[in-house]
């Protein structure tokens, strides 16, 4: 069964009307070269798998995006060049799933593609312009222009000639105890770690963490824990494990993830019990790759591989672990899966969600 969003906008007041614990708020980011208009908003049944759409805002390239912690605005990315290369704030009504525009900040970086916030300051990494921009939240959500502006010296860049020619800084992720921020750089192959102390990002001289020559760190997560940490690169297809104490990330493991060298592992994420790891790949044997996590190490072991539509990016699992979404931008749908709670593995439900060029899936934080 394919749900379009045309057919079932018309439901949407039912169930903006009526949401249970069950129903969660999602939005949709899109690439709109191939005619999306950019944001999307839904209901998403947490028991059923059942999403009904709610409504859309006009954007260019949304290709990533993140609520604030009460899930009353968005911060997105324009993943453009230029001028046209920004942040933007919406604000949000759990309600209805509206979403308007508010302002929008220039990155000062080209082609920004990871947007994360703490309450205080939104960062954005910015993957051409090899820098990443932090900007301030104000009270009705809209974004103070860039307080920084991080460049990266491209004296450390990684040995791939078509990837890594120059820095490349593909997240920023903000730690659970919010005492660092985690920046990844694909060019140059090193995690950068930022402090932060009461609510400022000390841009300074930041720590780094060397990871193997043309491995290609893409994106970084935390267990639910806060205690390990892993990061997927995109070129070696390996995730490393980390144990994280204090402003320190300790090497725990290397395994692959893309054993085939497809040469575009994506996203990673944990599932909410902190059991299971999940790593997408493309371009080759386009799926997800599927960990077991060993509660006393951190250390993962195979469980299994589920192969998806055409070009899985984001993915994500909803809060009570029963599925995972995963948005293929090349298939045209976000494919919904049943999970597995004591094997980890993955079943196609076939209630795919119809949308061109899905890129990143988000579900608005719950009460």
């Amino acid at each position: 069964m394919r749900i379009t969003f045309v057919s079932l906008l018309t439901l949407s007041l039912c169930f903006s009307a009526c949401q249970t614990k069950e129903e969660l708020n999602m939005v949709v980011g899109t690439y709109t070269d191939g005619g999306s208009k950019g944001m999307y908003s839904y209901t998403f049944n947490q028991e059923t798998g059942i999403a009904t759409p709610l409504s859309e805002v006009e954007i260019a390239n949304p290709s990533y995006l993140t609520f604030s912690k009460k899930g009353d605005y968005i911060y997105s990315v324009s993943e453009n060049e230029g001028d046209e290369a920004t942040a933007n704030a919406f604000s949000f009504d759990k309600k209805s799933g509206r979403m308007k525009l508010i302002n929008r900040q220039k990155t000062q970086g080209d082609h920004p593609c990871y947007i994360a916030t703490d309450g205080k300051n939104v960062v954005v990494a910015n993957y051409t312009g090899g820098n990443f921009t932090t900007f301030e939240t104000e009270k009705d959500g809209s974004l103070t222009p860039a307080t920084s502006y991080n460049n990266f010296s491209e004296k450390h860049i990684g040995p791939d000639t078509l990837r890594q020619s120059s820095s490349h800084i593909h997240c920023a992720v903000f730690a659970p105890d919010g005492k660092q921020l985690i920046v990844t750089d694909l060019g140059a192959d090193r995690l950068y770690r930022y402090a932060i102390n009461h609510k400022r990002i000390a841009t300074e001289k930041p720590s780094f963490t060397t990871i193997e020559a043309g491995s290609g760190p893409r994106h970084f997560t935390f267990a639910p824990n806060g205690k390990y940490a892993y990061l997927i690169n995109e070129l070696s297809g390996t995730i490393v494990s980390f144990l994280y104490q204090g402003d320190q990330l300790e090497h725990l493991q290397t395994v692959y993830a893309d054993s085939v060298g497809g040469r575009g592992s994506a996203d990673i994420h944990v599932s909410p019990d902190g059991k299971y790891l999940y790593a997408s790949n493309r371009l080759l044997s386009d799926g997800v790759a599927i960990f077991s996590i060993d509660q006393a190490s951190g250390k993962l072991t195979k469980a299994g591989y589920q192969l998806t539509g055409i070009h899985p990016r984001n993915f994500i699992i909803t809060p009570n672990g029963k599925f995972l979404l995963v948005a293929c931008r090349d298939s045209n749908v976000i494919q919904v899966y049943l999970r597995d709670l004591n094997t980890g593995l993955l079943t196609d439900t076939k209630q795919d969600i119809t949308l061109s060029k899905p890129v990143c899936i988000q579900f608005a934080p719950t009460e």
